[in-house]
């Protein structure tokens, strides 16, 4: 069994997984609508998704026929509590990280 602060480190390697992860910051989307701003089939964001859900990062649920996803905050407790370990990082400040997602998506 893969160690769970792999999963979440491994989700969170990809460009367009923070990307989805910063959009999320805002509101619940559909699955539709997370796929709009990428130029990259429903397939492959479905994939980047469940790699999201496997990591505990996001959770989606079907709303009637629409598939929503929607950030789970409390997902980068042990990552932060982990990366405190070294004494450089503080608990992870969802205001701080969605600064840090425009950073690096903009920049």
């Amino acid at each position: 069994m893969q160690d769970p602060l792999d999963i979440v480190f491994s989700a969170l390697a990809d460009p367009t997984r923070r990307a989805i992860l910063a959009m999320l910051l805002e509101d619940d989307m559909a699955v539709t609508d997370v796929a709009e701003p990428f130029e990259m089939s429903l397939a492959a964001i479905s994939k980047h998704l469940s790699i999201l859900t496997r990591a505990g990062l996001i959770s989606q649920e079907k709303r009637g026929r629409v598939k929503w996803c929607k950030l789970e905050p409390d997902a980068l407790k042990d990552a932060s509590i982990w990366m405190q370990g070294f004494g450089q990082f503080e608990a992870v400040n969802l205001d701080a990280f969605e600064r840090f997602l425009a950073a690096e998506l903009n920049g």
